[in-house]
């Protein structure tokens, strides 16, 4: 198994940590006593990223491969700052993510995935049961179907990257002549490029400096879910992983969905180190979401055991066998649309943009994220290539990708909803879009001519 890069974060001796504390007051004190940084014209080509999510990362290695200088800030001191890690399904966006990579570092994508001992199949499909009764209700074809965890994709997008910690971000100013933009950040010091790219995620700063505080928010949605990761005893953890070994979906009559898979096989041979990854999702009012905002981690679980009850295996024994002190994380499902009213954003000649969840957060039951960031990724470089190499100007190739990501993902942001709402109403499961169409991305749905579900779907 290979091992991950190291992290900024891992442990340091207490001395090592008040060093950096000091360092950190003294850059912050510097900034201040300095004013403006970085009054030099930065190269003809250079990208500041503002967010080190996948996303972010994706794309500065992209930029790196075509030499194009860039810089990637990041809020947090370093990867590893949350506690919290998940894992995703690239499936096809896969090209799109080698594309951007360099060949060595494509070789090693089977380091982050959640089990780096089996290769990834050709052929593999993800399974729908029914959650109550156990019967199986599709079966979804996918080729090359990659689950990532988060944190150490992240690790490995991140190698040779001038990445830059603790740079939270405040203000855009953007020069009279129409060529730079400069980012001013919380710590008093300012990066001047000629483009700025937000990366930073579902609740994007950059996305409410450019659209406002209110339009610029994630509508939120009335669902939610409570996702748990988990390791069990050896005959446990066999047991549960008996009817897929990485991945499966549910759908309950009672008005949930669900999710089990795995997240961290680190022996094979030892099942008591393998880390379940699994959730619940239901239809929650916002008033309901308002009124239990501060329940404790013991009421979640507790809430979550409850639903699990009517379930079957693998989650309800899953559940069932979690002490009353594990941790869990709850949230409320949210998006935002691009494409909506209200939400189109003046990038300022091509000087501004965003990718990512930053631009299109989406629900996440049709797996479609991940996907369409890395396109994202992919075509704001070949983006930033055709301005750099002078075969277009910077505002045209910026709004030509805005324009298509906003059609793809925006249109993606739509659907993923109605999927959402959907699968948790027992009577339209069989006419959500992912029981219709399976993965396959809206606008490939769109150019097949009479598509039939059956083709996508081998219905049970």
């Amino acid at each position: 198994m290979s091992s991950s890069p190291q992290s900024p974060c891992s442990p340091l001796p207490r001395s090592s940590h008040r060093r950096q504390r000091s360092m950190k007051i003294f850059r912050n004190l510097w900034a201040a006593v300095m004013g403006k940084s970085n009054h030099a014209d930065p190269n003809p080509a250079t990208v500041l990223i503002v967010g080190a999510g996948s996303t972010g990362l994706a794309l500065a290695q992209g930029l790196r491969k075509a030499g194009i200088p860039c810089v990637v800030v990041e809020k947090y001191d370093c990867l590893d700052a949350r506690s919290r890690d998940w894992n995703m399904g690239l499936h096809w966006g896969v090209s799109s993510l080698r594309s951007l990579v360099p060949d060595h570092m494509w070789d090693r994508i089977q380091s982050v995935q959640v089990d780096p001992h089996a290769p990834t199949a050709e052929h593999d499909s993800l399974n729908f049961y029914n959650a109550q009764s156990g019967d199986m209700m599709a079966s979804i074809p996918v080729q090359y179907f990659y689950r990532l965890r988060r944190r150490k994709l992240r690790g490995l997008l991140a190698e040779g990257l001038d990445i830059r910690y603790g740079k939270e971000l405040r203000s855009i100013e953007y020069s009279e002549d129409g060529k730079f933009a400069t980012a001013w950040f919380e710590d008093g010091t300012s990066i001047t490029s000629h483009l700025v790219v937000g990366t930073d995620g579902a609740h994007s700063t950059l996305r409410q400096t450019l659209i406002g505080p209110s339009s610029g928010n994630t509508q939120r949605l009335p669902y939610c879910a409570t996702f748990v990761q988990a390791r069990y005893s050896a005959d446990r953890a066999r047991y549960l992983r008996k009817l897929h070994p990485l991945y499966l979906a549910g759908i309950n009559p009672a008005g949930y969905f669900s999710f089990f898979g795995m997240h961290d096989i680190q022996d094979p041979n030892d099942p008591t180190t393998w880390t379940f990854f699994f959730y619940i999702s239901w239809h929650s009012p916002l008033e309901e979401q308002e009124r239990t905002a501060n329940w404790t981690n013991a009421q979640r679980l507790q809430q979550v055991k409850e639903l699990s009850k009517c379930f079957t295996d693998p989650w309800k024994s899953a559940f069932e066998w979690l002490p009353d002190d594990h941790q869990v994380w709850y949230m409320g499902l949210s998006d935002f649309d691009p494409g909506a009213k209200d939400h189109h954003w003046d990038n300022h000649g091509g000087r501004v943009t965003m990718a990512g969840d930053a631009a299109h957060s989406m629900t996440y039951q049709r797996g479609q994220g991940l996907n369409h960031s890395i396109t994202d990724a992919a075509k704001l470089a070949e983006a930033v290539k055709q301005f750099a190499s002078g075969k277009a100007t910077q505002a045209d190739a910026i709004s030509s990708y805005e324009e298509e990501m906003v059609a793809r993902a925006g249109g993606e942001v739509r659907l993923s909803t109605v999927n959402t709402r959907m699968l948790h109403n027992w009577e339209k499961v069989q006419q959500s879009p992912v029981m219709r169409s399976g993965m396959t991305p809206q606008q490939q749905q769109q150019q097949q001519q009479q598509p039939q579900p059956q083709q996508a779907i081998h219905a049970q």
